[in-house]
């Protein structure tokens, strides 16, 4: 039911000056009007000084942060940014959380929701720990999952949030590839639907049994229509049409590098890959002696396992970029739930690589005399 945007744009006010605040993004634009910046982010942050509300803008090509101070000088930021024509508006509170979309007729479309807590976890630190899919909700009840697993996937979650753009609308097709027991596709399909997207999801698995099973949850979550299985190997699956957003959680060694490939094949618009195990390189390596001055990185059996690892990911993001991606490797989990906690996060943009670019990429292999399997993959 839209509302009054003035009475909606006062609220998220309330919410970004409250003291409870954890995290708000104002992004998009209004019909026939354009922001000043194509983002804000806004968080709480304490420094030496005292709490700070932290304000960060981009104008599509440079990030600027500032940290202001509570009371008017916050309250000045945020009323410049309320005065900008964003099209959305999502804010987080240790409470709530509310999204506010604005329409073409410039009423507001909101949509509020309390904050769902679990008991924290055994970890000795005695704290309420926020979740972006509720480990409470009825599906978890169905696909299961240990403690690890759910934060996991809900840690994928929220590099999935910070990747799609805030004013994503219309069809969305996905693939989960190399998917398993479907944790992170169901997880996945939720919270998309929760966002109100239309969504149609494939998860693809080398099994058959697993097909079946998957199948089989799918209907009776009710889901039946919109999320199926295929099985299939990685490289070969068919999966029809192709789809907008990639993801792949933990497929072992080079089937990583089979996801990214038939993304870029796909040309899908976003990539979502936590590698898992890093055997190919890591072989390749122990064949040949390392390039001078570098032997002491391989030398030990378990320093070059984890150069092998920090290498392939490296060259994973390189490749991406020659091939049209903007890409980036982060940490999308703590270390605690699982060691393999590294993202390789990559948008589209269907840009021609740079000369300096293919240099750094070729000089890199060629110093180390390896061919990386995602290499090898798209030059087949």
């Amino acid at each position: 039911m839209p509302e009054s945007l003035e009475g909606a744009l006062a609220e998220v006010r309330a919410l970004l000056l409250d003291p409870a605040l954890t995290r708000a993004v104002g992004a998009g634009r209004r019909r026939g009007q354009r922001p000043s910046v194509v983002r804000a982010e806004l968080r709480p942050v304490t420094l030496k000084a005292g709490p700070r509300l932290q304000i960060s803008t981009s104008d599509g090509a440079r990030p600027y942060t500032r940290n202001v101070a509570p009371g008017p000088e916050a309250g000045a930021a945020v009323d410049a940014l309320l005065a900008e024509p964003f099209g959305n508006w999502h804010v987080e509170t240790a409470d709530a959380t509310l999204q506010l979309r604005v329409t073409k007729s410039g009423e507001a479309q909101v949509h509020r929701a309390a904050v769902s807590r679990p008991a924290p976890e055994p970890t000795g630190h005695d704290r309420a720990k926020d979740w972006l899919l509720d480990p409470g909700d009825p599906i978890f009840v169905e696909i299961g999952g240990s403690a690890a697993k759910r934060r996991q996937v809900d840690a994928f979650l929220r590099a999935l949030a910070a990747t799609l753009p805030e004013e994503l609308t219309g069809p969305l097709r996905v693939v989960d590839l190399g998917c398993g027991n479907a944790y992170l596709t169901f997880a996945a399909y939720r919270w998309l639907a929760q966002r109100g997207l239309d969504v149609e999801l494939v998860g693809v698995d080398v099994r058959e049994d697993q097909r079946q099973r998957n199948t089989e949850l799918a209907e009776r979550l009710g889901w039946g229509d919109r999320v199926r299985f295929v099985a299939g190997t990685i490289a070969e699956a068919v999966v029809e049409p192709a789809p907008d957003l990639v993801l792949a959680l933990h497929a072992c060694d080079t089937a990583t590098d089979e996801a990214l490939a038939r993304a870029v094949r796909w040309q899908a618009r976003w990539v979502l890959a936590a590698p898992c195990c890093h055997h190919d390189v890591a072989a390749q390596l122990r064949a040949r002696p390392a390039p001078a001055p570098y032997e002491l990185l391989t030398r030990q059996g378990i320093l070059r396992e984890r150069f092998a690892d920090v290498l392939t990911d490296a060259l994973r993001a390189g490749q991406l970029r020659l091939h049209g991606y903007r890409a980036e490797v982060v940490e999308f989990v703590d270390s605690r739930h699982t060691p393999r906690n590294l993202l390789i996060r990559a948008r589209r943009t269907g840009a021609d690589p740079t000369p300096a670019q293919r240099a750094e990429y070729e000089a890199l292999v060629d110093q180390w005399r390896i061919t990386p399997r995602l290499q090898a993959l798209l030059t087949a």
